[in-house]
């Protein structure tokens, strides 16, 4: 098959929210990369197109310039579903080179080869946006056991299993090319990789017996700090003096994180510096956690926590749900999230008690009540605080959150007051 890998986004995406308000399913980090870098080394050397939301289709051309944004061209073509989380062996389960074929899982379309009018068809469904309900119609099926990501909490649930398996895939086992203090412990050692540029200081302790560690190129684990494996720390980030940082934790890049933390995605650029625990939780881009601001992740009564999504209250299936949170939402200091808490893009949370469990989009406030986060100040402090990271506001991420503000306008009118 000439044709290139398309990885679509579908209606599934909604779902997702808030974390997907501002960036595809795909790019969700999960294990050590993204969805979207899993299927990339999947099918290495094969030209690739990434399938999103207009609005957000500006920032991804710009942050992954190598790739095609909504245009297929050709009379073939290879599409893998964002919300895939894709092992090692896909292009084993799903080769490029065959017949036209819709792959499923549990009644969704997980892949699909296409050719001819059908290539044509998909091509004009792709320039518009996410592929819509039946669009695969007509198409031969073949049932493959490679389930979807649902919901926010399912990225959490498989975290510590795709720590190890990125760990494994990129051959990263006992390669220390970092800083190492020889006052801390490195147990396990063959189960750790501590990259180019990396700092280990006095005392840190990293335990690998149970599970790999990463720690990323220029990325610093502070002096006391105790890491238990599967954990990721990415580049540039940082482990504060005397951290707690427990399995199945993956941090993203230009990130701090002190305090403990358990169970937890930190997407990239999002600090949480102080003391405070922080379970099955995930973070997007451009967080702030305030001094002492806790999340539960455990009902007293152990049932299963529900958790409020698109206007419909979802059981998750699981006894640990720990708080979701878009990008640019900040905390303040002492401030207490409930098991299953939801909060949108562009909110400032704070003051006594707990927060409601769903928080809209651009709300400042809390227990005591919310008003409307200001576009325009809102903007004036993301500028602000992406600059602090050398990162410049570009007008495609500009236009983005303005398009975020107007989506999430209606829930918002609901809780104001």
């Amino acid at each position: 098959m000439a044709g290139p890998v398309v990885v679509f986004e579908d209606q599934g995406h909604s779902n997702l929210h808030p974390l997907t308000y501002t960036r595809p399913a795909c790019r969700l980090r999960c294990g050590i990369v993204t969805l979207w870098e899993k299927v990339a080394a999947a099918y290495p050397s094969t030209p690739m197109v990434l399938n999103t939301r207009e609005h957000v289709a500006g920032v991804v051309a710009e942050e992954i310039k190598e790739v095609k944004v909504n245009t297929l061209a050709g009379d073939s073509a290879l599409l893998i579903n964002g919300r895939l989380v894709a092992p090692a062996d896909l292009a084993k389960t799903i080769p490029l080179d065959g017949g036209d074929v819709a792959y499923v899982c549990e009644g969704q379309i997980v892949a699909a080869r296409v050719s001819g009018g059908k290539c044509a068809e998909v091509a004009k469904l792709i320039a518009k946006g996410p592929l819509p309900d039946g669009w695969a119609d007509g198409l031969k099926t073949e049932t493959v056991e490679l389930p979807l990501i649902q919901y926010p909490w399912d990225l959490v649930t498989h975290n510590p299993a795709q720590i190890g398996a990125d760990f494994a895939r990129l051959r990263l086992g006992g390669r220390v090319a970092g800083t190492v203090h020889e006052s801390a412990v490195l147990d396990g050692k063959d189960n750790i990789h501590i990259a180019e540029g990396a700092e280990v200081h006095p005392g840190a302790i990293l335990m690998a017996h149970e599970g790999p560690i990463c720690i990323g190129p220029d990325a610093t684990v502070m002096a006391g700090a105790v890491l238990e494996g599967p954990i990721s720390v990415g580049r540039k980030s940082s482990i504060k003096i005397l951290a707690k940082i427990y399995e199945g934790t993956s941090i993203g890049e230009f990130c701090k994180v002190g305090g403990e933390v358990e169970e937890s995605i930190f997407q990239a650029y999002s600090n949480k510096q102080h003391d405070g625990f922080i379970g099955h939780a995930f973070f997007g881009e451009w967080v702030n956690l305030g001094a002492d601001t806790n999340n539960s992740d455990l009902k007293n009564n152990y049932g299963n926590v529900r958790v409020k999504i698109n206007g419909r209250e979802i059981d998750s299936g699981s006894m640990f749900v720990g708080t979701t949170m878009g990008d640019h939402s900040k905390s303040g200091i002492n401030t207490m999230f409930n098991t299953g808490t939801v909060v949108g893009v562009g909110c400032n949370c704070y003051g006594a008690g707990f927060p409601p469990k769903y928080m809209p989009s651009f709300l400042w406030g809390g227990a005591e009540g919310f008003v409307e986060h200001q576009l325009d100040k809102f903007l004036g402090t993301a500028e602000k605080v992406m600059g602090r990271r050398k990162r410049q506001m570009t007008a495609a991420y500009r236009t983005m959150l303005q398009k975020v503000f107007e989506l999430t306008a209606a829930e918002r009118k609901g809780v104001i007051g």
